[in-house]
């Protein structure tokens, strides 16, 4: 697995055969362009936001909906299953741009890293990626969750817990979830769509516990969108010092990024969570240059991006 070129939104590859990660958001939880910079300009306008502007999203790596992946899981029979992590208020927006771009034609499972609205807002709209049932006769598809993220959620979308109808009550279409609670720790495993994930809990401010995952068999990969610091046995699993080398490590830039990842020493890493602070070709050149001193490649994903791997 080589880390993706700058140019283009992903490798020439026969994606039939292969699994590979498609970053379906790689932006902060207001999303770049920031509103403000386009209602109320500086002067001299906001770079990164005004770009919205003159260029298309699907030409600009510095339009970002919220950070979410997908895992295309390609298993032994050559069968794929569709795996998303984090479904956020841009979710509708990137089923539009991204699945129709990649040919991406359901959703298997859903796992979710915290209960955030940059990460759970979107799950209204797993109706419509669902099959068509006015009665919600269909088989309803699988989310991973914390059992706090269980509770909130239950606040927040009840009529998507909702295991039966009151009486008099109408039936109305809804997305249709299986909920699954998981353990905030790196020791309870879980297996989705044939993938093994291990949970990876850190904090995300200090009163706060988010999850990040690491997957992979033939490749270990990392995916930790929201951390402002690291648990000592979380770092252990996914360092090189520690439980052993990540090919690929994906992060959140809140927070002394680069520090951390010269700590946990992946074959590489890409990074996500980026605000409008956030130049894709400039800081992609200064990552670049710290790349080549530090031995570690280093770059910004952006959204739409497709990196194959052996999974």
């Amino acid at each position: 697995m080589e880390i993706p070129r700058e140019n283009g939104n992903s490798y020439e590859i026969d994606h039939d055969h292969h699994s590979s990660l498609i970053f379906l958001g790689t932006g902060c939880s207001s999303a770049v362009p920031n509103c403000m910079c386009l209602i109320q300009p500086s002067n001299p306008p906001c770079a990164v936001c005004s770009q919205s502007l003159s260029i298309p999203p699907e030409l600009n790596p510095n339009y970002r909906c919220n950070t979410s992946l997908l895992i295309d899981y390609c298993n032994g029979d050559g069968e794929h299953k569709y795996i998303l992590i984090d479904v956020g208020k841009t979710f509708r927006e990137q089923v539009l741009r991204w699945f129709t771009h990649h040919k991406i034609p359901r959703v298997n499972s859903i796992i979710l890293t915290h209960e955030h609205a940059d990460a759970v807002l979107g799950l209204d709209d797993i109706r419509a990626i669902q099959p068509f049932s006015p009665t919600n006769d269909i088989a309803p598809t699988s989310i991973y969750l914390s059992q706090y993220a269980m509770e909130s959620i239950e606040v927040k979308f009840p009529y998507l817990v909702q295991k039966k109808l009151k009486e008099g009550q109408e039936v109305r279409r809804v997305a249709q979830l299986e909920w699954k609670t998981i353990k905030e720790d790196c020791e309870e495993t879980f297996v989705t769509s044939g993938l093994q994930f291990i949970p990876l809990p850190v904090m995300h401010g200090e009163d706060y516990v988010s999850l990040g995952f690491l997957f992979g068999e033939k490749s270990r990969v990392a995916y930790i969108s929201d951390v402002s610091r690291f648990l000592p046995s979380t770092e252990h699993v996914i360092s090189k010092s520690g439980a052993g080398q990540l090919d690929l490590l994906i992060l959140d830039t809140l927070y002394r990024t680069l520090e951390a990842i010269k700590r946990i020493c992946p074959k590489q890493a890409l990074l996500v969570g980026m605000t409008h602070e956030f130049d894709h070709h400039k800081d992609n050149e200064f990552l670049a240059e710290w790349s080549r001193r530090e031995g570690i490649p280093v770059q910004l994903a952006h959204d739409g991006l497709r990196v194959p791997i052996q999974l």
